[in-house]
């Protein structure tokens, strides 16, 4: 729902929607004015009649709004230059005069002939000096007034569009970073799967073949999504069973996965791809290191409005007294990019040791679903990929 602040900018987004804003400002000022005037009448030695307060009012401030547009017009015409800044205020303070001058003679002409709250009659040359004398110092603050604000809402205008395209380049950069990372990954992770068929091809053409059509089924699922950065955490597991398709082929009973991801968590927003990566690191450099095997537990929790992550081995995991890899691989940096640009300072990736054992990745990111607004900047399509074959995550 627009805020009643968005409406009203809404309105004098058009000319006439301004203009009626404008007449709309002085008429509340003449009715103040003539409020003032009705109510001032219990303390002075006239009497008014509201008509009378009204039309003094209106005869006043409208004339002010009349005249106001061409000091608009004039706030434009002669812009504010900071190179030429005496230069600036020498012109526009002779124009204050020349407007005090304007209003003195429009007003006296307005009201020449009529009689005054107090019984006399208006006579305009005597009107007008009256004017000159003891309100030129008001219509000169007046238009500076106008000016001022004028200048004012036109940088603020242009620091709104600064803003705005600043915040479109960093929009930019960031699908720039993460297409960059995307080509980076891609050629790893086909990569690396052709290595899984390259060693069993000459022992096991069948199962070889096999794994083939299930990569070519994992390559294309992969195309299908699209330019979606986030999907639900239920279609990231979905094309994990296919990747570990692939991998149990070459592992058989050496590999097992335990997932533990309750229902309602499967609906959550999880950036494409985030667990791939995390688990072929696991497989590679914990699992095969093992000659009877291993496990690998994925599991998902949700706690104070974020959503973690885990994807543990019972490999051989961090060197002793150790926290991180150095230097991290192309899977690790990459997935840490990525969760960086999707959601700033609400996310993290950790690398700690598991229990019994081995290494518990886990990544923490906001607790979303499909329903909730989409985190700003939203890069473009998944990054597909994993790691090179070093012991770097």
């Amino acid at each position: 729902m627009a805020t009643g602040w968005q409406r009203f900018r809404g309105l004098c987004g058009s000319p006439a929607g301004w203009l009626i804003c404008w007449f709309g400002l002085f008429t509340l000022l003449a009715l103040i004015d003539a409020v003032q005037l009705y109510a001032g009448q219990r303390f002075e030695e006239f009497t008014v009649t509201w008509p009378t307060a009204l039309r003094r009012g209106c005869e006043s401030n409208y004339t002010m709004a009349v005249l106001g547009l061409g000091v608009l017009w004039l706030a434009r015409r002669f812009p504010f230059d900071r190179a030429h800044a005496w230069r600036w205020f020498a012109c526009h303070f002779g124009l204050a005069l020349l407007y005090a001058a304007a209003y003195s003679a429009a007003y006296a002409l307005l009201v020449n002939g009529q009689t005054s709250v107090k019984g006399k009659v208006f006579v305009f040359p005597d009107t007008f000096k009256k004017l000159i004398i003891f309100y030129t110092y008001g219509n000169v603050g007046f238009y500076w007034m106008v000016v001022l604000a004028h200048h004012g809402w036109h940088y603020y205008q242009r620091y709104r569009e600064r803003e705005r395209r600043a915040t479109e380049l960093e929009g930019q950069l960031a699908r720039a970073q993460l297409q960059a990372l995307r080509m980076q990954l891609n050629p790893h992770f086909l990569f690396n799967a052709l290595n899984t068929v390259a060693a069993l091809i000459h022992e096991q053409p069948e199962i070889a073949d096999r794994t083939v059509t299930r990569l070519s089924e994992l390559l294309r699922h992969s195309l299908d999504r699209g330019d979606d950065q986030e999907i639900p955490l239920g279609q990231e597991l979905d094309f994990l069973d296919r990747y570990l398709e692939i991998e149990q082929t070459r592992f058989g009973d050496r590999l097992r996965v335990d997932v533990e991801v309750p229902d309602p968590l499967k609906e959550a927003l999880v950036p494409a791809l985030v667990l791939q990566p995390i688990v072929e690191n696991a497989i590679r450099h914990g699992i095969e290191e093992r000659e009877t095997g291993g496990r690998i537990a994925i599991r998902a929790t949700a706690n104070g409005g974020q959503l973690e992550l885990s994807v543990a081995d019972n490999g051989p995991g961090l060197a002793t007294g150790e926290t991180s890899f150095k230097p991290e691989g192309i899977g690790l940096s990459n997935t840490r990019s990525r969760l960086r640009h999707l959601y700033g300072e609400r996310q993290g990736l950790e690398l700690r040791p598991a229990a019994g054992g081995g290494l518990d990745v886990r990544v923490n990111l906001p607790l979303r679903t499909a329903h909730d607004p989409a985190p700003r900047p939203q890069p473009p399509a998944a990054v597909i990929g994993c790691h090179p074959a070093p012991r770097h995550p």
